[in-house]
């Protein structure tokens, strides 16, 4: 995560992070191996990767998955047509990202995985790339047309608290994180 949210001058409750109205601090204790400048797309890739030698800054976590392994990836951020945000340029491009998603596959080190994708337009950066054959099941917010859409803000019902001027997630993440609570995922 950039990590630019709790500490924010803009942030009504400087410290904390909330992610529903009525909903308790998601921000205290959190592990933060990469942040800031150390948040970039070839990052990821070498997390992803379980590159170690190739990573710049942070902890110098990868994933570090073997044949049997099961990988849940999830990212946020802004999108638009083929790419997703980055805080640090370049952008992460949909043809790059698929690239690294070859590359573990061939490398045999996980089972399945599953990619959970928060952005707008976040569906054109697999629609016409993914292919069928990489025991990798993705969702994505948005199809490769459309905007992701903000939830808990002002003027919806419920609000966010009142001394916050902005949305407290976004549709798609809030509605799969709060269904995943309220289940035991163990079974």
């Amino acid at each position: 995560m950039y990590d630019d949210i709790a500490k924010s001058k803009l942030n009504p409750r400087p410290g904390v992070i909330i992610n529903h109205p009525n909903g308790s601090d998601v921000y205290a204790g959190v592990p933060k191996d990469y942040t800031g400048e150390h948040v970039t797309a070839a990052n990821l890739y070498a997390v992803l990767l379980g590159d170690k030698s190739a990573v710049k800054g942070g902890s110098g976590k990868v994933v570090n998955s073997g044949p049997n392994d099961r990988i849940f990836f999830y990212y946020s951020d802004h999108g638009g047509p083929g790419v997703l945000g980055m805080p640090n340029m370049p952008y992460l491009y949909g043809k790059d990202l698929i690239e690294v998603l070859k590359k573990k596959y061939a490398a045999g080190t996980y089972k399945e995985m599953v990619l959970y994708i928060e952005a707008c337009e976040s569906g054109s950066v697999f629609e016409g790339l993914m292919p069928e054959n990489l025991n990798i099941y993705v969702t994505t917010a948005s199809n490769a047309e459309e905007s992701s859409w903000g939830t808990y803000c002002p003027g919806m019902d419920p609000p966010p608290p009142s001394e916050y001027i902005t949305c407290l997630g976004d549709l798609y993440s809030v509605a799969w994180m709060e269904d995943s609570e309220s289940h035991n995922l163990k079974k």
